[in-house]
C-alpha cells in the first residue's frame, strides 16, 4: 500500500455530484483535498494551496480547463495535471497535452483508475513524497532510501538502490542497457555498457536470484522484471 499523507490535490469540476464523490474517495485515501467549481477559483486556490496534483475538468463555464491548464503551466510550478473530459476526441486530448496536461481521463471512469493515474504521476514527479510502496515481494521507501525484499532490508549501494528501483518501477518493461545507463547513471556517464552487467550480477546475488527469475535477461534486448 502507498501512504498519501501530506499529498495535496486540487479538484476542479463544476458538477457538485462528481466533486462530492471524488472528494470523499480521495480523503479516504489520505490526500489533503481542496475544491474549486470554476477556473478562476481554481487558479486562486492553487496559488495559496500549492497542490501537487490538479484534477481538472475541461468543460466548465467561463474559464475552461484548457485555459486553466495553460495558466498553471505559466506559473512554472511543478504540478501534475490530470484532465477530465466527457469527450472522447483525439483533438481534445492532443490540445490538453500540448498545453501541459500530464494525463487524461474520459468520463465516466472508475475511481480505481483515477487513483492509479494519480499514483503514476506522483511516482514520476514527486517520488520523495510517497511513503512505503509495495511491489510484489518488494517494499520501496524512497524517503528512507530503503528496499525491503521478503521482509529483509537489502544492503545496497546508492547506485544499486537506484538501479533496482528503476527496474521495479518498470515492472514488465524490457530495459535496454543504454536506457538503464541514461536513467540510472545519467547522460554524462562515459563508461561502458558492461557496467550494467556488473551491477545486475551484484543485485542478483543479493536477491539470491541464481536462476534469474526475478531479473530476467533477454538476449540482445536487455532486462525485465516480472512481478505479480
Amino acid at each position: 500500500m502507498t501512504s498519501f499523507k501530506g499529498i495535496k490535490i486540487l479538484l476542479v469540476d463544476d458538477e457538485p455530484n462528481i466533486v462530492q464523490f471524488l472528494e470523499l474517495g480521495l480523503i479516504n485515501e489520505g490526500f489533503d483535498i481542496r475544491v474549486a467549481y470554476d477556473g478562476e477559483s481554481a487558479l486562486a486556490e492553487a496559488s495559496v494551496f500549492q497542490p501537487h496534483v490538479v484534477i481538472l475538468d475541461v468543460m466548465m463555464p467561463g474559464m475552461n480547463g484548457f485555459e486553466v491548464c495553460a495558466a498553471l503551466r505559466a506559473t512554472g510550478d511543478n504540478i501534475a495535471v490530470i484532465m477530465l473530459t466527457a469527450k472522447d476526441e483525439v483533438e481534445d486530448r492532443v490540445k490538453g497535452l500540448t498545453l501541459g496536461a500530464d494525463d487524461y481521463l474520459i468520463k465516466p471512469f472508475s475511481f480505481s483508475e483515477l487513483l492509479a493515474r494519480i499514483g503514476a504521476r506522483l511516482r514520476n514527479q514527486f517520488p520523495n513524497l510517497l511513503g512505503e510502496v509495495v511491489y510484489g515481494p518488494f517494499r520501496l521507501d524512497d524517503r528512507r532510501k530503503e528496499l525491503i525484499y521478503m521482509d529483509q532490508i537489502l544492503e545496497l549501494s546508492p547506485t544499486e538502490y537506484e538501479l533496482l528501483r528503476f527496474i521495479i518501477l518498470n515492472n514488465g518493461v524490457v530495459l535496454s542497457k543504454s536506457l538503464i545507463l541514461d536513467k540510472v547513471w545519467g547522460y554524462q556517464f562515459g563508461g561502458e555498457e558492461n557496467i550494467v552487467e556488473v551491477y545486475i550480477r551484484s543485485l542478483r546475488d543479493k536477491l539470491n536470484d541464481k536462476e534469474h527469475r526475478l531479473i530476467r535477461t533477454l538476449r540482445g534486448a536487455g532486462y525485465r522484471m516480472d512481478l505479480p
